[in-house]
């Protein structure tokens, strides 16, 4: 039949990825490109492939290798250029040409329509083939797409492509002055080494209880070799919290395995909980994760901490439990929390 673009959702198991591609093998398909995106149930992966069978037969091939919603459509020569490299050349072109963004957003994502919307709500829509990229508080970009829904990690990439055509940011906001709803200040900063004493005292100044939200148990102090994790650009992007020469608080955006997602945990002081801290400091992470090119961050906590659980349905999670019947996992797609 000639190129194929493949799309199914699969299980996050060791193996599952092997086991599609040797369905595809088995058709006589020449796999031409791959990746690997994150969606709201599962991980989506994506061939280009040269293949002589039907698209029926390979559909029905996948499906047996524990691909679910499979979805085949065919595919041309000019699709198999090198992602990266088309994305940089769109990016250059958008920098010059600000205003085609919905123009090179369509070309970045393969869709079908694209047109600037105004004064319409900008949260996600119901409808899988249709993205609304947020630009600016009235004003976004729908695509439209018939073939292939759009995924979390497209959504991602929509989003950090806008930018692109935004004014660049202000100098200096690493840091950032918060006032809560009770009228106090606290100052947001990025974690590095130099807070290794105030975070030894934070955790010095916690509860047990407040110790085995963040950790799964009552950590009386932060092991070196885990401080300098957190302060690993690398493995993550962690944020302080200060407030009359004290650290109040510490969030960790930390990477997974996952190339769509990150994880977020917080540790707050106990008399600083209950006022918004938690709240400034997830936003704060979320942008970050945003600005990252992440599609969705997740949070794995217990199953009575009720503080958390508040503030990740407040933010937009859905919220699961694990295997282990005392743990609860929330996911939330960055572009579900677009406001400041």
């Amino acid at each position: 039949m000639g190129f194929l673009r493949i799309r199914t959702t699969v299980d996050e198991r060791p193996g599952r990825l092997a086991s599609l591609a040797a369905a595809l093998a088995d058709r006589g398909g020449n796999i031409l490109g791959l990746s690997v995106q994150s969606d709201a149930d599962g991980t989506v992966d994506e061939f280009v492939a040269d293949i002589p069978a039907h698209p029926e037969t390979v559909r029905e091939a996948l499906e047996a290798a524990g691909g679910r919603r499979v979805q085949v459509v065919p595919a041309t020569a000019h699709e198999l250029t090198d992602e990266p490299t088309r994305a940089l050349l769109l990016a250059s072109r958008l920098r010059s040409m600000p205003w085609r963004l919905p123009e090179l957003l369509a070309e970045l994502l393969r869709a079908d329509d694209a047109r600037w919307i105004y004064g319409e709500a900008v949260s996600d829509l119901p409808d899988p083939t249709q993205l609304v990229v947020p630009v600016a508080p009235r004003r976004a970009v729908r695509l439209r797409r018939a073939e292939l829904p759009f995924t979390l990690t497209e959504a991602a990439r929509a989003a950090s492509f806008a930018r692109l055509a935004q004014p660049p940011a202000e100098q200096g906001a690493g840091n950032r002055s918060v006032k809560l709803a009770d009228g106090a200040e606290v100052v947001i900063r990025p974690l590095t080494s130099i807070y290794r004493e105030a975070v030894r005292d934070l955790h010095d100044r916690c509860s047990p209880e407040a110790r085995r939200f963040r950790y799964f148990t009552s950590m009386p102090a932060l092991p070196t070799r885990m401080f300098d994790k957190l302060c690993d650009r690398a493995r993550g992007h962690s944020l302080v919290a200060g407030h009359d020469g004290q650290v109040v608080a510490m969030a960790n955006l930390m990477f997974t395995s996952d190339p769509g997602a990150a994880e977020m945990a917080f540790l707050v002081e106990d008399r600083w909980q209950g006022r918004g801290l938690g709240s400034a400091l997830a936003r704060a992470l979320i942008r970050a994760a945003r600005d990252l090119g992440y599609a969705e961050v997740r949070a794995t906590m217990l199953s009575d901490n009720v503080r958390m659980r508040r503030l990740m349905l407040s933010l937009g999670a859905s919220i699961t439990y694990t295997e282990d019947p005392g743990v609860l996992e929330s996911r939330l797609p960055v572009g579900a929390m677009v406001s400041s």
